[in-house]
């Protein structure tokens, strides 16, 4: 609405006949003394409120006010009666009945001028009560988007938690002495294994996306630590396929940067994981660059590339589309949901970057990745670090006595049957008050808490143990790891926050806990 000028309002009564102006304003005029008593109103009081002009006029408009609004309208008229040349015009909304008993919403300006005071006001119910149903609908819409996400952090977690048993045991299982045959079905089972795990996140990735709540950590990181696992994996993937797989990568691409290392690794991954679905024969390349200048800002370049079935010119257009593949035969010859490239096109744009994608058909494609970097330490710094970091990794994990709070038979299973494998002592509970109890009774060299648990949860344990210590006074800190199937950024901090030393989230893998309990050990 534009704002109610006033200034009309303010002329000799000689130039302007106010009576006809007062009969064809559509907006309600009024003229008052400062005692309140109305000199003049025009007739469209009749058609907003009911009254004719006669009945308003040597009469207080206050009496026509809603009660609740009186306490504003009161300061709003002590501001008009003492306003300065200079100082801005003020408005404001208040309630008047009409005629018929309902309320009216005004919007006013008024001005004064000696002894009187001149006012404007012009309807606004609708206005408020848009405003209102607006204000209304955005509460619902952020209580919908806190419902999804918790009903995301349960699906999470009630996904993840069998999930986690199947490729926890399948894994375990693949390091004991098996048959070819045996071999073969354990590794078709941790195979999709690993791709459920994979559609779950990329399902909850889409639902944060969809509501805004996809965040990025911005914490320092190995360069090298953050792309050796995708890489492994994906070399393995590749030769097991019958595909060569090249790596090439700048001499100055390493070291230590600050961002989010999680989505980094989660882009490349799904970049080589489609170029090796999509390639039957050939090769797939991956690219690492660091282009650097004098300010210390770097744009780290991954470049993946495959002699695979590429895609043409019109499927470029629609390619990073969500649920989006080359044309409907992929789905059906390769699988996949098509959500992998919109999920990393939104991935690196949040971090500042561009990803862009050239093909032909039937020679292959090729996927470039731009995300912009803030080293963390000079290379130099870096190196003498992972020499350091080498001479330690060398020396072998300690027999540690730990204690195991774990609420599912599955996941228990398979943590004892890693830690077995090193001579480890487990004391296993099902809750978090029997932990707190077990920690009071005995001691420990290493707490591995889940999260999610019936009665008291990890994180209440770990509080709880954290305050015990603080009580005594002569007790190391016992190192905790948080096992949870809740792998969103903000779980990870509630961790933190919690007193945890570090967070694995479900699958767990042999590698995965042993890496934690090291790193969690050494801080």
């Amino acid at each position: 609405m534009t704002c109610l000028s006033v200034t009309a309002l303010a002329f000799p009564a000689a130039d302007v006949d106010l009576d006809t102006f007062f009969d064809v304003s559509l907006d309600l005029l009024v003229v008052r003394e400062l005692d309140g008593r109305v000199v003049k109103a025009s007739a469209s009081w009749f058609t907003t409120l009911g009254y004719q002009p006669e009945e308003i006029e040597g009469k207080d408009l206050p009496r026509l006010i809603h009660p609740e609004d009186m306490p504003a309208t009161r300061l709003s008229i002590a501001e008009v009666e003492k306003r300065r040349p200079g100082d801005p015009v003020l408005g404001q909304i208040n309630r008047y009945r009409h005629k018929a008993g309902h309320y009216v919403s005004l919007e006013w300006r008024a001005h004064r001028l000696g002894n009187r005071v001149y006012g404007i006001a012009r309807d606004v119910t609708e206005k408020v009560a848009a405003e209102q149903a607006l204000r209304e609908a955005t509460a619902a819409a952020e209580a919908a988007n806190a419902a999804k996400s918790d009903f995301l952090a349960n699906m999470s977690h009630e996904i993840r938690t069998p999930l986690n048993g199947v490729i926890g045991i399948v894994d375990a299982l693949s390091r004991t002495d098996l048959t070819p045959e045996q071999a073969e079905m354990v590794s078709l089972i941790a195979s999709s294994g690993v791709t459920l795990e994979r559609l779950v996140s990329d399902i909850l990735d889409v639902s944060k996306i969809e509501a805004g709540h996809l965040g990025l950590e911005s914490r320092p990181f190995d360069l090298d630590e953050a792309l050796a696992a995708p890489l492994d994996v994906m070399r393995l993937r590749a030769e097991a396929k019958g595909l060569s797989f090249d790596i090439r990568r700048d001499a100055d691409a390493r070291g230590l940067f600050v961002g989010d290392s999680t989505r980094i690794r989660q882009v490349l991954e799904n970049l080589l994981s489609n170029a090796i679905k999509f390639t039957h024969q050939g090769s797939v390349a991956v690219a690492i660059a660091m282009d650097e200048d004098s300010d210390g800002l770097t744009q780290l370049t991954l470049r993946v590339e495959d002699t695979g079935v590429g895609f043409s010119a019109d499927h470029a257009a629609r390619l990073f589309d969500r649920f989006s593949q080359a044309d409907a035969t992929i789905t059906r010859r390769f699988g996949g949901t098509g959500l992998g490239l919109s999920i990393c096109r939104s991935l690196v744009e949040l971090m500042g970057g561009r990803i862009s994608a050239a093909s032909t058909p039937g020679v292959g494609s090729r996927f470039t990745v731009e995300i912009p970097l803030v080293r963390a330490a000079s290379l130099t710094d870096h190196d003498a670090r992972q020499r350091a970091r080498a001479t330690e990794a060398e020396r072998p994990i300690a027999a540690l006595r730990v204690l195991l709070a774990e609420d599912h038979p599955v996941n228990q299973r398979v943590v004892q049957l890693i830690l077995a494998a090193h001579a480890m002592t487990v004391v296993t509970v099902a809750d978090g008050e029997q932990a707190l109890a077990a920690f009071q009774a005995e001691t420990f060299d290493l707490v591995l808490m889940d999260m999610q648990m019936p009665g008291m949860d990890g994180l209440t344990a770990t509080r709880a143990i954290r305050r015990l210590e603080a009580e005594r006074a002569a007790q190391a800190r016992t190192p905790i790891v948080m096992l949870s199937a809740n792998a969103m950024a903000e779980h990870r901090d509630q961790a933190q926050a919690a007193g945890a030393d570090l967070h694995v989230p479900k699958p767990i893998t042999a590698a995965s806990l042993l890496a934690g309990i090291q790193a969690a050990m050494a801080g």
